[in-house]
């Protein structure tokens, strides 16, 4: 018993000691970023990996530009669609967090039920089959349509070192990653790294790239309007690549132009 016990203990150390072996090494990572412009994020490396399978080669395009490069009116525009409280909140906003999660829980109520009515009626249907007749395909299961509230703190923490998997474990890391972020490189800086590096369309990262690709001119020559249609592409950039100038971008894009006026800029 005294052995078992031994080992248990020497499990969990093992564990505990690996646990802050990694957060030693993500605060080393993030207090080089203060002075060193990271060369690429984990969600960038696995998006090359996925077109290198899937196509057999890479376009690519993104360039680095510093801050005071980056059109102000792209900065609000960002701040305005992703995260009114940027300058004020100290990297998560508990509050918008509480709502997300209790409107993924409804969403995600509301289509058990759909997916159990969809299951009744095709139980039906077979019984009402001849037995001769050919198995009907499975109907494809409703799937619930997931809302975050992460800030432009949380957004940069999860694309620089973490997965795209959905756990309490990975939760819980991306907070704590936030909290460095927030305590070693301040708002502009976060906010910079951010413009940088986020996907604005499939290979296609940070903002002179996307102003470029999208609009024709660099990231500093951005009008209001244009600033406001790449940041309402944020969220789904590999959607409305397709269609960037549809009538929900544009409509979208007048509502955070009226925004931007009170965004307070870092």
């Amino acid at each position: 018993m005294t052995r078992v016990l031994a080992e248990l203990w020497r499990f969990v150390a093992l564990v505990v000691v690996s646990l802050l072996g990694l957060q030693l090494f993500f605060l080393a990572r993030i207090a080089l970023m203060a002075v060193v412009d990271p060369q690429s994020t984990a969600f960038q490396r696995s998006e090359a990996w996925r077109l290198i399978v899937e196509k057999n080669h890479i376009d690519w395009s993104q360039q680095w530009v510093p801050y005071e490069r980056i059109s102000p009116q792209l900065k609000r525009a960002v701040i305005a669609s992703e995260d009114a409280g940027f300058a004020e909140h100290s990297g998560v906003e508990w509050e918008a967090l509480e709502k997300a999660w209790e409107r993924n829980l409804k969403a995600e109520e509301r289509v058990a039920r759909i997916n159990a009515e969809m299951e009744r009626r095709a139980s039906r249907q077979s019984q009402h089959k001849p037995a001769a007749a050919a198995p009907s395909r499975p109907a494809a299961r409703a799937q619930p349509k997931v809302v975050g509230g992460s800030t432009i703190t949380q957004q940069l923490a999860k694309n620089l070192f973490l997965g795209s998997e959905r756990s309490w474990a990975r939760k819980g890391q991306e907070f704590a990653i936030t909290f460095m972020l927030e305590s070693l490189l301040g708002k502009q800086r976060i906010l910079e790294i951010y413009l940088n590096s986020v996907e604005w369309g499939e290979g296609v990262f940070g903002a002179e790239a996307a102003s470029r690709h999208y609009f024709h001119v660099g990231a500093g020559q951005l009008s209001p309007y244009a600033a406001a249609r790449l940041a309402v592409m944020l969220p789904a950039p590999k959607r409305f690549e397709k269609r960037p100038g549809s009538a929900y971008v544009a409509g979208r894009a007048g509502t955070v132009m009226a925004r931007m006026g009170a965004v307070e800029l870092p």
